[in-house]
């Protein structure tokens, strides 16, 4: 299973421009990420010249992202075990022709398989099964899910999302933290041995993010009423509306679900939703249980693999003890009681939802990121447009073209995604580990976690997810239409993607809706500056917000109540396009900014009630909340950019960052502020943080910034170390030689495999010879009959 011979890794760069030429350069440099681990032996000219004039370690950033070197050649190793697996069944050469019936079929077998590696290599058991003494809950020993390996191995899998997924991500989860000891005792056990397969089911028919709206029952019926024994639930899903829709995993593959239903208790009094894990399928041999209907929900923009999918139930009756218990019970004769009056619970099923976000706004970097990849790599590589300044051709008489990545407009176009992908990294590493000492200190009891805390990871995670994913999806789109033509080609892996990554801009809240939660908590700091109350301002002090409290101060202090507000910073009139590289005076303004739309925001809802209802009000200030929610995103992408530099530079020699790798980063995370500032424009404008005379002096900077990142652009992505296996693309592959791979995807279309042997294409015999032999379509005025001896050349004509 281990990976034959020694894991090589890149050298550092050499400070030599290689001579382009027009035939492959020739390496001798093992570079595992290619497949089978073989090094390429041939590089294209343009990104071994790129290469070569890397002004840092591209390898240093790699281990800085993984978290060491010895960390990324175990990841190296274990994307290995897939790439050279010897039955076959991961190869992604054949995707892009299947149905998607066989692709999930085929991604359930991938999963089997992974599952089957981790076995025979001993994951998680005994001294393998290395604990995190800082998590709040342990998992079982042999629980692979819990594995770093088992992560890095499912995103070396990535291309294709498995419907075992919701599994893992939060059918587990749920029961790890909402479920009491013994109830985990009886099913995590079956969870780990892969007998019981479940996912979440919240979703419904017709309601998604009001979660207090959903219809699925929970009716809890006495023994004395006829009950079992001890009494039981009865699941319903009283109308067509109340069905689940949407879960993952739901609709084939799994057997149990996590149904999020409205409980009745005994007495016919509501109780709001609670869990309840109900079994789906027979373990035996998967066929429905008695009341329950489940199915796919049928063909999607992306993700197909995954069975999304519905659920109806007609009276399904589940024991007493498969609602979750461990932080309200119901008693044998219906009795509802809570058993912590603390708000834990509510605490630590917002914390299982936020994770879940967290989770999402992290794997945004890496979509991105390979996005970028392929369309940097490619516009490497692509030349167009005849260089008039070239003293000389190229080799063989070719002719001088630029390489499209010099074109200014495609550098703006790819270069802020690539800083982006960067920050997303930063920001999701923060909040993961943010949300796992909350998590920790809420289930163990070990520290106090306030509502203020809990409401600002919410609206932190909310923030983020809402504009990470947006800017995400976007971003992959705008690297698709970057490589022109070939972008649309199912071939270069950036149609995949970007369809299978839509999905995330709705899953875990839609991003149009995420914004109003948002502001719902800024506007709680607002009232408490307002209130002066010094004690319950400093329950800020630890918070994400906290940056706005003295902004806030300041406005309120000096502010007209005027709309819009004016920042208590500007710019000032004698600055230089030089000044505007400095990064804490960007962040400066961007904190400036968002305090100064969220005041907007205050305003015009208080401006607002006196003429219209508080909905009405509210309804009316939803685009001024969206503005405002993007502001504090982008602001806190920003400053875990900065902040996560400045730890590395702290660490000194024992950080993975060298000065030449700290300083391309910080250049990145320039850029994308200024980037940001001119995409929002009219923000800084408003708020007078800027004013008309600036604009030149921004745009001049990010000219400056991007012409200092420009040799780094092929480096960057070459650092996150993306396999080819992974990119599936004809347009990114790490050797270049791009167009005799989009050629080979061409012929092993069907459409091509399966015509004859002289090239007579499909459908030809059944329709087409009707038409181009057979006369179907001629002309034929005033009833004629078709003239005898047309030859082939004048059928054709």
């Amino acid at each position: 299973l281990h990976a034959s011979g020694p894991i090589s890794v890149l050298s550092e760069p050499s400070s030599n421009k290689a001579t382009a030429t027009t035939t492959m350069t020739t390496t001798n440099t093992p570079d595992p990420r290619e497949p089978n681990n073989q090094p390429p032996t041939t590089i294209n000219p343009d990104l071994a010249a790129e290469r070569a004039q890397t002004p840092f370690n591209p390898l240093a950033i790699t281990h800085f992202i993984d978290g060491g070197s010895d960390v990324t050649r175990r990841r190296r190793q274990l994307e290995s075990w897939i790439i050279r697996d010897p039955t076959g069944i991961f190869s992604n050469e054949d995707n892009n022709y299947m149905h998607r019936t066989e692709r999930h079929t085929r991604a359930l077998a991938k999963f089997v398989r992974l599952v089957e590696l981790c076995r025979a290599a001993g994951l998680a058991s005994g001294d393998s099964n290395a604990k995190d003494e800082n998590a709040a809950i342990q998992p079982l020993e042999g629980e692979i899910i819990a594995t770093p390996e088992f992560q890095t191995l499912v995103y070396t899998c990535s291309d294709d999302p498995f419907p075992t997924s919701l599994h893992w991500v939060m059918f587990v989860p749920n029961i790890m933290t909402l479920c009491d000891a013994e109830q985990q005792n009886q099913w995590l056990p079956l969870c780990r041995d892969w007998k019981m397969i479940g996912c979440y089911a919240q979703t419904e028919l017709g309601h998604g993010s009001n979660i207090r709206a959903l219809e699925t029952t929970a009716t809890f019926l006495k023994e004395s009423d006829g009950g079992a024994p001890g009494g039981e639930w009865i699941i319903n899903s009283p109308t067509l509306t109340s069905a689940k829709f949407w879960p993952g995993t739901l609709g084939k593959t799994a057997n149990h679900a996590m149904v999020i239903a409205q409980l009745i208790d005994g007495d016919g009094k509501p109780h709001g939703i609670h869990n309840f894990l109900v079994p789906l399928r027979s373990m035996e041999d998967h066929t429905w249980l008695p009341g329950v209907e489940t199915g796919d929900i049928g063909p999607k923009i992306g993700y197909n693999n995954m069975d999304n999918g519905f659920a109806k139930f007609n009276n399904v009756r589940i024991p007493r003890r498969n609602m979750a218990m461990r932080f309200a019970t119901v008693d044998e004769m219906g009795k509802y009681k809570k058993v912590d009056d603390s708000g834990a619970a509510s605490k630590v099923a917002y914390i299982t939802m936020m994770q879940v976000r967290a989770y999402i706004i992290h794997s945004s970097n890496e979509a991105l990121a390979m996005a970028c990849t392929i369309a940097i790599r490619y516009s490497a590589i692509r030349r167009q447009g005849y260089n008039a300044d070239a003293d000389k051709k190229r080799d063989n008489n070719a002719p001088n073209e630029f390489q499209v990545l010099d074109y200014r407009q495609q550098q703006y176009r790819l270069l802020p995604l690539l800083a982006a992908s960067y920050a997303i990294f930063f920001t999701g590493k923060h909040v993961l580990a943010r949300l796992k000492d909350i998590e920790h200190q809420l289930v163990s009891g070990a520290g106090t976690i306030t509502k203020t805390v809990v409401g600002d990871i919410h609206a932190t995670t909310s923030a983020l997810k809402s504009y990470a994913t947006t800017f995400t999806a976007d971003g992959i789109e705008d690297c698709r239409k970057a490589c022109g033509g070939h972008g649309f080609l199912v071939c270069s892996g950036l149609v995949e993607l970007s369809n299978t990554y839509l999905q995330s801009c709705t899953v875990e809240g839609d991003n149009q809706m995420l914004p109003q939660q948002v502001v719902k908590v800024l506007l709680k700091l607002v009232g408490a500056v307002q209130s002066g109350d010094e004690g319950l301002l400093s329950e800020y002090e630890v918070t994400d917000m906290n940056y706005l409290v003295g902004i806030l101060k300041e406005l309120m202090e000096s502010g007209s109540g005027d709309i819009p507000t004016k920042s208590a910073f500007a710019f000032p009139s004698d600055m230089t396009a030089k000044d505007f590289l400095d990064v804490p005076t960007l962040l400066k303004a961007f904190q400036h900014r968002s305090a100064c739309l969220l005041v907007d925001v205050a305003m015009q809802l208080q401006s607002s009630m006196g003429d219209s209802t508080a909905q009405q009000a509210w309804n009316d200030a939803l685009l001024a909340m969206a503005r405002a929610s993007r502001a504090h995103a982008s602001y806190l992408l920003l400053r875990d950019f900065a902040n996560g530099l400045k730890e590395e530079q702290q660490k000194g020699s024992s950080s993975c960052l060298g000065p030449k790798e700290h300083t391309v980063l910080t250049q990145c995370l320039t850029l994308l502020g200024l980037y940001w500032m001119d995409q929002f424009l009219e923000d800084f404008l408003q708020i007078q943080c800027l004013s008309s005379s600036h604009i030149p002096l921004l745009r001049q900077a990010i000219l400056e910034i991007m012409t200092t990142l420009r040799p780094s652009a092929v480096g960057l992505c070459d650092a996150r170390d993306f396999a080819d296996f992974r990119l599936k693309s004809a347009l990114g592959r790490y050797d270049g030689d791009v167009y005799p791979a989009i050629m080979e995807a061409a012929r092993r279309d069907p459409l091509n495999r399966e015509s004859s042997e002289d090239g007579v294409g499909l459908g030809y015999d059944e329709s087409l010879k009707k038409l181009i032999a057979g006369g179907a379509g001629e002309y034929r005025p005033n009833g004629a009959k078709r003239q005898a001896g047309l030859s082939g050349t004048m059928s054709r004509l």
